[in-house]
């Protein structure tokens, strides 16, 4: 068994994908103990993350601010994120940002450009926290009783007190693939990309359906491309407002685009050079930015 699972990674090099990394010790163990979350919440150590209508609040060299108790509104929904590498808690909560800023100063960005601006890990923190609060705010009540419910296990969880249903946050999972014919590779475009830009196809994954069969409907159902073994190369939490992107390489059988017009409005097969070449700026169409996993995609189908 030894011998055929080295076999199958060796010479795999999983690439690195934005939005992942964060340093933060989840530390599941302490969420379930409301003495032990108040008593972090008390620490002269712990840390608030504030998001303001889901935007962050960032220092002047765009990297994640963190508050203390005392900038906070007694009242502020929060989540617990993790224990920072010497142990100190970190929240995040949703407040504000007004009172916060004319203290210490910053100012409150849309989270998807502030992920483009800084560190892969401080990214990711702030992917977690925008994931959870964006949460709470849609799920306020019960989806088996209709009744109010309230955030347990330090924001991990909301319980229906009527009817006592626990639910939990979600993460929907999205296949995001190129189909790979000889030395090309299937790009698309959506009406709603910047100008110019081609990306990877993407859907989510249905109810019932296995990653494989996803990538082969979506690469079917927007291009009439028939495809046959898959390969998956990486994920990526993506908290707008909370996927996993889970990229794959799909094998394509054959090569006549038949447009979902859609979901796209246009498709073409590109080779290795364009890529290269879009990835660096300088060809005729633009790959989609570091941050993003189709671009993660494309650069390691392309140095393949």
């Amino acid at each position: 068994m030894t011998d055929i699972f080295n076999s199958f990674f060796r010479g795999f090099e999983p690439p690195v994908t934005g939005i992942t990394g964060s340093p933060l010790d989840r530390a599941d163990h302490l969420r379930r103990d409301p003495e032990q979350v108040q008593q972090m919440q008390a620490s002269a150590t712990a840390r608030w993350l504030v998001l303001d209508s889901l935007k962050p609040v960032v220092t002047d060299d765009d990297r994640l601010f963190w508050a203390t108790a005392d900038d906070l509104p007694e009242a502020a929904p929060m989540v617990f994120l993790g224990l920072d590498s010497d142990g100190a808690p970190r929240f995040a909560a949703s407040a504000s940002a007004i009172p916060l800023l004319a203290r210490h100063g910053g100012r409150v960005i849309d989270a998807r450009s502030a992920a483009m601006l800084m560190p892969p890990g401080q990214a990711a923190i702030l992917a977690q926290a925008r994931s959870l609060l964006d949460w709470h705010a849609r799920h306020g009540h019960c989806a088996v009783c209709g009744a109010a419910t309230a955030p347990t296990k330090a924001g991990y969880c909301r319980q229906c007190p009527a009817c006592g249903a626990e639910h939990f946050p979600r993460t929907d999972p999205v296949v995001i693939m190129l189909a790979i014919k000889g030395d090309h590779a299937l790009v698309g475009r959506q009406p709603g990309f910047p100008p110019r830009m081609f990306s990877a196809l993407a859907g989510f994954v249905e109810p019932g359906e296995s990653l494989e069969e996803a990538v082969a409907r979506e690469i079917f159902e927007e291009a009439g491309i028939r495809t046959g073994r898959v390969r998956y190369l990486a994920s990526q939490p993506w908290p707008f407002p909370s996927s996993l992107m889970i990229a794959c390489l799909a094998e394509a059988l054959g090569h006549e685009i038949a447009l979902d017009t859609e979901e796209l409005e246009e498709a073409r097969w590109v080779s290795k050079d364009e890529v290269r070449a879009a990835l660096a700026g300088e060809g005729a169409w633009l790959a989609p930015p570091p941050m993003a996993i189709a671009h993660t995609l494309l650069a390691s189908w392309a140095k393949g």
